[in-house]
């Protein structure tokens, strides 16, 4: 496949245009096609994966802070790892099969280079970069939204399942009855709803947090109560051998700002 070929075929697998075809074309050029063609004045895609590395990182970093508002630092940190790591980053690659898209050498091409994780990691990047300087931010956050979907779904799940799965053990273990979780109101357009969710302990209401999925508030709220009856348990206010006493009002999860309306 000829270069512009290339560059064609990726514009159609992203769904958006380049308005500097050449970027793209870089984008997709590994430093052996260029040390092989040493008098053709092109450049590797190096530089672009440096700047897509610090893009992609921002996007999905102010991804992460709107899914989970009441996250710290360390928990935030540790997704994005999971999110933009070479194993995430390959998986965006081979759903997009740029494998058969990339310019490489022709021994790089002999040993595989096309399937090398490292190679299609840069290459990603490369591209986001790319896009960045044709088109914006907001074209990134556009395509990393669809293109990354499933990665941000999976660490959400696993941040939910933490939650809810610890908030569960100690409640059943402690007190011989499971937490509650209830749908207290929903706001917004069909696009774009705001579920609040209510998390009790036994006879007593202990959390609320919203999300734009009933999944975000129900981790939310799980991660509140969790921190809130461990302080209670340590405080002698909850005991396994008599029910909770009655609780102040439910402790309220920080409202998130406005987001996007794209749903992940």
């Amino acid at each position: 496949m000829q270069p512009e070929e290339c560059v064609r075929a990726l514009e159609q697998r992203l769904g958006t245009t380049f308005s500097r075809p050449e970027l793209a074309r870089t984008a997709l050029t590994h430093k052996t096609y260029v040390n092989e063609r040493p008098n053709e004045g092109l450049q590797d895609n190096q530089r672009l994966e440096f700047l897509g590395d610090a893009v992609v990182n921002l996007v999905i970093a102010h991804r992460l802070m709107d899914r989970f508002p009441n996250a710290d630092e360390g928990e935030l940190s540790r997704l994005r790892a999971r999110v933009v790591d070479e194993k995430g980053l390959t998986r965006v690659a081979r759903r997009l099969e740029l494998g058969e898209l990339l310019l490489l050498g022709r021994g790089e091409d002999r040993h595989g280079g096309r399937d090398k994780s490292s190679i299609l990691a840069d290459a990603v990047e490369a591209i986001m970069a790319a896009v960045y300087l044709c088109s914006g931010l907001e074209k990134v956050r556009e395509l990393v939204e669809r293109h990354f979907s499933e990665l941000l779904d999976e660490v959400t799940l696993s941040l939910v399942r933490d939650f809810k799965t610890q908030l569960q053990e100690i409640v059943q273990e402690r007190l011989k009855v499971p937490p509650r979780y209830q749908v207290v109101s929903e706001s917004g357009p069909e696009h774009q709803k705001t579920f609040e969710v209510e998390v009790s302990i036994g006879p007593d209401p202990y959390a609320r947090a919203s999300g734009h999925s009933k999944r975000d508030a129900e981790q939310s709220a799980a991660h509140i109560a969790l921190q809130l009856f461990e302080q209670r348990w340590q405080e002698g206010l909850v005991t396994g051998q008599q029910p909770a006493p009655a609780a102040p009002a439910p402790q309220q999860a920080p409202v998130p700002g406005p987001k996007d309306d794209t749903p992940v």
